[in-house]
């Protein structure tokens, strides 16, 4: 029997952000999800009040069919026996939300789908999404890991944004732009968020959805962060193999370095667009649809890593670009 893999969204955020908060209203929302929840917080205070118990994986069913799994043990183990609870019909869930603690980098938990063959084909990361606290977000973002966390983010939702003078929000919005030019930024209070800016975001899917922040993301920082994006664009159609060639010096020097990158590319004699993204040196792509004939033609890469060179990396992608253009004759 082929089952429909089980969309996967990570919930991470500082300490304090409001990754409880948001949980207790997916869990209780009037939504008709079956939503299943792995909770790896390891607090006295879990998101239903008594979810952790001396079991080391222990689930608990809520009334409005929603799972919860508290773990003391690794994620692989409780993806595992969520299975076994749902093939048995002991449960049901259609999605899965895993909360990361506070101090917690996304990305091994990213990887555990990507590892083994049966988590690969049961389940699908959908998303990752990344809880920012307006009112401390100057003194959260003076950590590498609050960093990589928004460097990871397909989505960002700001929280405490009543809190923080509108100027003060709108530098901080133009900061995360920097940080993270793939990810829409969505307001949430007390938790309560429209469900379509969290889910299905597809965010590890090879498609053309990009929509990356605006050119602002050219003047320089003046905050000096760690993690940062580079917006690539060009009206030029691009030779495959010189591209390909690009990214693949990019993904050698800088290793995992370039946390997450996404393009949607104009390939010189084809009618297709190519689309490709990567987390780290895991790097996919695939052939989109077709340019409309009365589209705008443009190649767009978001690159968000930590390090990047800009003006040697433009350079070298101008001498893509330009190898792309028709060569001038003398008359």
């Amino acid at each position: 029997m082929s089952l429909s893999p089980i969309p996967v969204t990570v919930l991470s955020g500082f300490l304090g952000a409001g990754k409880t908060t948001l949980l207790k209203y997916l869990l209780h929302a009037e939504h008709g999800l079956k939503l299943a929840v792995i909770e790896n917080e390891y607090s006295a205070a879990p998101i239903d009040g008594q979810l952790l118990g001396s079991q080391p994986v222990e689930v608990l069913t809520l009334a409005n069919g929603c799972v919860c799994c508290s773990i003391h043990v690794e994620l692989e183990k409780a993806l595992y026996l969520l299975l076994d609870k749902l093939d048995s019909g002991e449960l049901q869930f259609d999605r899965l939300v895993i909360e990361c603690t506070g101090l917690a980098d996304p990305l091994p938990v990213a990887q555990t789908f990507f590892a083994g063959d049966e988590l690969c084909e049961r389940y699908v990361l959908d998303g990752i999404v990344t809880l920012v606290d307006a009112q401390n977000a100057e003194r959260h973002l003076r950590e590498p890991v609050a960093q990589t966390q928004i460097g990871f983010a397909d989505c960002l939702l700001l929280s405490k944004t009543d809190l923080v003078e509108p100027s003060l929000l709108a530098a901080l919005t133009e900061r995360l732009q920097r940080i993270n030019a793939r990810a829409p930024i969505h307001p949430v209070r007390h938790g309560a968020i429209d469900l379509a800016q969290v889910l299905d975001l597809r965010g590890f899917t090879l498609d053309a959805r990009l929509n990356p922040a605006p050119r602002l993301l050219l003047r320089p920082s003046a905050h000096g962060d760690r993690i940062a994006s580079l917006v690539l664009r060009s009206d030029t159609p691009l030779e495959l193999e010189r591209i390909g060639a690009f990214m693949d010096a990019l993904r050698a020097q800088y290793g995992e370095a370039l946390l997450r990158y996404k393009g949607v590319l104009q390939i010189a004699g084809d009618p297709r667009r190519l689309v490709f993204q990567g987390v780290l040196k895991v790097f996919g792509f695939d052939w989109g649809e077709p340019w409309a004939a009365d589209e705008p033609r443009e190649s767009v890469l978001v690159l968000i890593g930590e390090g990047l060179a800009d003006a040697s990396i433009r350079a070298d992608f101008a001498a893509v670009e330009a190898a792309g253009r028709p060569a001038c004759t003398d008359r």
